[in-house]
């Protein structure tokens, strides 16, 4: 094999013809880090846009940004878990009050939090827009003629054949867009340029992480998350006012809420009955009917764990479930005064759970006289017998429960708030047995306790479930996955896909013998682009066979072997 040099320019030159056959294999503006020097306002303005829109800049950023987000998963933050914060604050009266100037009990919404966000997305715009204006424009050129001498290039084979140079650079140029180059013949040489897929998959990559921010910020801003807990035979219907527990983003209103309503028919658990994993859940499901709208149709659903109702940008979660005694109380004239399920709450994973009766209106004693009955009440859903007060399964084999009514004042009217699951004792007097002693009776399903006195009778007449339902409102979740989907796409073709170019020249030499040279530039050294000039030139060799030395044996030449940089053979 052998290099023709067709070009006896200066060094200079042939650097400047080289630099402008690797111009614009990249979007990448070149990054000027160096202090401007007496240029004035507009300069360092200008100098500090161009470091904020590059890349190093950006990485920075968003390493930052990832770093910024660790407080907020490590300790409580406001609008999240309220109790937590106060009960850190309680806890540690040093460092709280640091933390609370830091903004760490609020990291999305502090001012740090915020500007390095602010900063990252105003840098990918800048940083995208021109490079996509540049991408537009390439596409729109074609590749840039052959440079002075191939040999320079890290892909370089030559050989001699027979054949007009214009049957060679019509045989090339044929070659090169069958292969998906897009190729033009420019003077001696044909040109050829593939892989702009990169670039593209680089430019997809930021603008996925633009939408990727815009999704997060619509998405906290406009968010909702509320729990509510529905037993068996209730429903629910989604406005705050129906919500145990409700949060929302700060631009989030009443107004945003999605129309919809649901009644639970039926929750169902099972579990595990024998071996080492006995009282295990395999089940968990909460059989709904629901409507979207104000005359939307029912429609019959199971909600399962991890597998929620969708309704626009809401999700239905099944998160919780318990049981909830019915309790029927009567006054001493036998008047039935309350009637309801009561729903209690889980204290084990065996569901032993506790809560309270509140009888506030309508009851009398024996006497007729006015007052307000609280019961303690305590469930266990499998009894073990004996004097065990914990349940012993989760599931309703021996349900049992244990009442411990009190009467007076439950301070309800006092203005001062109050759990439903709790009993303020202050005003209340326990109703004493025969023995002097508080009264306390298990009841199964069915049995009455009767109060001293003639002042009434409390019957456990069944049990039903309940269920804990959680609705997530993120509007910008679609566009978030969406995005990231986008981004791992656009970070594999970068990383995976190669822009290079493929000149081949063809021109005839002083003895009439046309000489073919083929080059290739990719935007970093690899085997690829050696590897697919050789396929290449194989290809065209077989077109333009080489032609005998007139020196040699006129056999004809062996195929051409591709030289690369470094000068080793391909």
């Amino acid at each position: 094999m052998s290099e023709t040099t067709t070009d006896n320019s200066p060094a200079g030159s042939e650097d400047q013809d080289l630099g402008a056959a690797g111009s614009q294999l990249s979007t990448a503006p070149q990054e000027e880090f160096s202090q401007p020097v007496g240029i004035g306002v507009i300069g360092w303005a200008r100098w500090f846009w161009r470091q904020l829109t590059s890349m190093r800049v950006a990485l920075i950023l968003l390493l930052l940004l990832s770093l910024g987000a660790i407080p907020g998963s490590l300790i409580p933050q406001n609008g999240n878990d309220d109790a937590k914060v106060a009960a850190f604050t309680k806890a540690h009266h040093t460092l709280a009050p640091v933390y609370d100037k830091l903004g760490l009990f609020h990291v999305y919404t502090s001012v740090w939090f915020s500007a390095i966000y602010i900063l990252l997305f105003v840098s990918l715009i800048g940083c995208i827009v021109p490079r996509s204006w540049q991408f537009v424009g390439q596409l729109r050129g074609r590749p840039p003629g052959a440079p002075g001498r191939l040999t320079r290039l890290p892909a370089y084979t030559t050989w001699r054949t027979d054949a007009a140079p214009e049957e060679v650079r019509a045989a090339a140029l044929a070659l090169l867009r069958r292969r998906r180059f897009r190729a033009h013949e420019v003077g001696d040489a044909v040109a050829g340029e593939k892989g702009y897929l990169r670039e593209f998959g680089n430019l997809a990559f930021h603008l996925a992480l633009i939408v990727l921010l815009t999704a997060f910020a619509w998405g906290q801003l406009y968010k909702s998350d509320g729990n509510k807990l529905v037993v068996e035979g209730d429903g629910f219907a989604n406005t705050i006012t129906q919500y145990d527990d409700f949060k929302s983003g700060s631009l989030f209103t009443t107004d945003d809420l999605q129309p919809f309503s649901f009644d639970l028919k039926d929750f169902k658990g099972t579990y595990e009955l024998t071996g080492p994993n006995r009282g295990t859940a395999r089940t968990f499901q909460a059989k709904i009917t629901y409507s979207v709208g104000a005359y939307g149709k029912n429609k019959s659903t199971t909600i399962k764990v991890n597998e929620p109702l969708h309704i626009g940008d809401s999700k239905v979660y099944l998160v919780s479930h318990g049981y909830a005694p019915v309790v029927t109380v009567r006054d001493g004239k036998g008047k039935v005064v309350y009637h309801d399920a009561v729903p209690l709450l889980p204290l084990d994973g065996n569901v032993t759970s506790n809560g309270v009766v509140k009888v506030m209106d309508g009851y009398k004693d024996a006497q007729g006289k006015l007052e307000q009955l609280g019961i303690s009440a305590f469930f266990l859903p499998t009894y073990g017998g004996g004097a065990n007060v914990m349940s012993t399964f989760p599931a309703l084999l021996n349900p049992v429960l244990n009442l411990a009514p009190y009467h007076g004042d439950l301070g309800v009217d006092s203005g001062i708030p109050q759990s439903v699951y709790q009993l303020d004792k202050t005003h209340m007097t326990a109703y004493k047995d025969a023995k002097g002693q508080q009264l306390r009776k298990n009841l199964k399903p069915g049995q009455t306790m009767q109060l001293p006195n003639g002042a009434g009778s409390v019957t456990f007449d069944s049990v039903k479930e309940w269920a804990g339902f959680e609705v997530v409102q993120e509007p910008g979740s679609g566009w978030a996955l969406g995005g990231a989907i986008a981004a791992i796409l656009g970070l594999a073709g970068s990383l995976f896909i190669q822009r290079r170019r493929v000149w081949v020249r063809a021109v005839r030499g002083a003895d009439g013998v046309t000489v073919v040279e083929m080059a290739g530039l990719g935007r970093s050294e690899s085997a690829t682009v050696p590897e697919e000039l050789g396929d290449l030139a194989n290809i065209l060799y077989d077109q333009a066979p080489g032609a005998s030395d007139p020196a040699d044996d006129p056999s004809p030449s062996p195929d051409p072997e591709v030289v690369s940089a470094e000068g080793t053979e391909q």
